[in-house]
């Protein structure tokens, strides 16, 4: 009986650390088009709207203190976050798989005094920040990710 109940305990352990791991593999960027429902709780925040493109769909999210932009290939793939507001978001919950990569490569960029715009690239992703207090801006992208045809300028 004892070892009955361990065996459960152990399985559920099992389970719950799988749930757990399946709810991160869903993250943001590199993840579906069902993560910015994930993204949207995460931040606090409600959907404003869904904007239908030629090769991408764009799917905005709002907090009191930022605005999200997700894009969504046709497969269903999100290929880049963008963002204004008050803050710069948690880029953790936003660049899913990709945020350890970014962490390093913005460890390993040097920072320039006086320069407000930032750009950090690692070996698959690319983070740019600019702005100002209370005017914060950003976009994060997976170069691979980007679907033929659509253009860098248009992850605003």
């Amino acid at each position: 009986m004892k070892i009955r109940g361990r065996v459960i305990v152990v399985g559920l352990g099992v389970m719950a650390a799988a749930f757990t791991m399946a709810q991160r593999a869903e993250a943001t960027l590199g993840g579906t088009a069902d993560s910015v429902t994930t993204d949207r709780a995460a931040l606090s925040a409600a959907r404003r709207a869904t904007t239908v493109l030629p090769n991408y769909t764009v799917q905005e999210i709002v907090s009191d203190a930022v605005r999200i932009r997700e894009y969504v290939s046709s497969a269903g793939v999100v290929f880049a976050i963008s963002w204004d507001g008050l803050i710069h978001p948690d880029l953790t919950t936003l660049l899913g798989s990709y945020a350890s990569e970014y962490r390093q490569a913005e460890h390993d960029t040097p920072r320039h005094m006086g320069v407000r715009r930032r750009e950090v690239r690692g070996s698959q992703v690319v983070v740019e920040k600019w702005g100002h207090m209370r005017n914060l801006r950003g976009r994060a992208y997976a170069p691979a990710l980007v679907p033929a045809g659509v253009s860098l300028d248009e992850l605003k």
